[in-house]
């Protein structure tokens, strides 16, 4: 059974790309726009990643990652935050939310699918 992965990205292009390369590696994937359609998603999916932007609408990236992993069914899901934001305290808020990794737009591929394949347990 294929790895899930959530992306609540409110960025078409950065969401289309990511999602194409990820699927063509084998993952199963799921894409959301604002922060209360990645919720919904991530309840209905229960996804074994979310890759998670700071700067979206309805609802911020942080709340998004501290409500997944409050809430039970979810708290293993791993967590990236795929951010532009690039100020110490913004990371810093990031890991106080629950996330594991921390990663700047715009992104180098080979080092975020080296994150994304440690979280999963998979060899990088």
């Amino acid at each position: 059974m294929p790895k899930t992965i959530l992306i609540v990205e409110d960025e078409d292009l950065i969401a289309t790309v990511l999602s194409a390369r990820l699927e063509s590696l084998g993952y199963k994937v799921f894409a959301a726009h604002d922060g209360e359609e990645g919720l919904a998603l991530a309840k209905k999916e229960h996804p074994d990643l979310a890759i998670l932007d700071i700067g979206l609408p309805r609802l911020d990236g942080n709340t998004l990652c501290e409500l997944i992993k409050a809430e039970p069914t979810l708290k293993n899901v791993r967590i990236i935050m795929l951010t532009g934001k690039k100020l110490v305290g913004d990371m810093e808020t990031a890991f106080k939310s629950g996330a594991e990794v921390y990663v700047n737009k715009p992104y180098d591929w080979s080092r975020l699918l080296g994150h994304i394949k440690k979280l999963l347990g998979e060899t990088a």
